[in-house]
């Protein structure tokens, strides 16, 4: 008997978090006298609910993440061959996750339509296919967020929803400009964070240069705390050059068949005459005679 059966169904157990080894799965095997072909079906149904279950833990987590289920961004349908330069090679090793396992921060910077965002998504995909909490949020989505917590007193339950994923996204940073009391709590995110417990980053996106993202805050200090632990262990990518968003679109001239409606007849001999005051109350007292009421 091939010993590795037992031991797939002892892993199979595991990630269905079952307790059942593969010793005891063997005592069960020579107890009810299976025969190779039932000990290698049981395997299969072990096999089957842990693709079940891995599948169900991707979906759920994918759907927590806040990142689009329809037409996701992946590292397979980014196209790498669009960035060149020296260090380009460096982002196809971002699906590796060694910078969430180091954690370290990423930040991709760029003008519009150069694969900030997508690229930053697809590091979330990952994750969540690998089993990993993520979340995504937009830069004016947490300003809103903080406003809304502080008006119902509940900061700390929106802090502590924004530090347990391993992996933070937040996009467009430097599109909305945040008050003192939320970049204070801005700050407090990033310091908790900072000093979180476990496999973690944070990815950032901006069209800014992180040295220009002080504009958008008003509270010097705290802001300087913040960026000093953003960036104590980070990668940043700036990513230069054109957009390459609508490569792809096609503007098409069309023309309908109706003729152009002829210009109006500037000859005073021949210009139409306007109506006489009176002219129309007399025609709609007329046609009132065919629609008595």
């Amino acid at each position: 008997m091939n010993d590795s059966v037992f031991e797939t169904v002892e892993k199979s157990s595991q990630v269905l978090r079952l307790d059942f080894s593969s010793i005891e799965f063997a005592k069960l095997a020579e107890e009810q006298e299976l025969t190779e072909a039932q000990i290698q079906a049981v395997a299969m149904v072990f096999e089957h609910l842990q693709r079940k279950k891995v599948e169900t833990t991707i979906h759920t987590l994918l759907k927590m993440s806040r990142l689009p289920m329809k037409d996701p961004k992946t590292f397979d349908n980014f196209d790498f061959s669009v960035i060149k330069g020296r260090d380009a090679a460096k982002l196809k090793t971002l699906a590796s996750l060694s910078a969430i396992y180091a954690h370290r921060n990423l930040a991709f910077i760029g003008p519009a339509g150069t694969g900030k965002t997508h690229l930053a998504q697809a590091f979330g995909y990952e994750c969540c296919q690998r089993g990993i909490k993520t979340y995504f949020i937009k830069m004016t989505e947490l300003r809103d967020k903080f406003t809304a917590a502080r008006r119902a007193g509940k900061e700390a339950s929106i802090l502590n929803g924004l530090v347990r994923p391993s992996c933070l996204i937040i996009d467009e940073v430097g599109h909305c400009e945040f008050d003192k009391e939320n970049t204070r709590l801005f700050f407090d995110l990033i310091d908790r964070r900072y000093n979180k417990e476990g496999n973690f980053n944070i990815v950032f996106t901006s069209n800014k240069h992180p040295s220009k993202w002080k504009a958008n805050f008003n509270e010097d200090d705290a802001l300087l705390c913040a960026l000093d632990r953003i960036f104590d262990d980070a990668i940043v990518f700036n990513i230069k050059g054109e957009g390459y968003r609508g490569k792809r679109l096609e503007t098409l001239a069309l023309q309908t068949s109706r003729v152009k409606a002829q210009e109006p007849d500037q000859n005073p001999a021949t210009k139409t005459k306007k109506p006489p005051p009176g002219c129309w109350r007399f025609l709609f007292d007329r046609i009132g005679h065919f629609f008595p009421t």
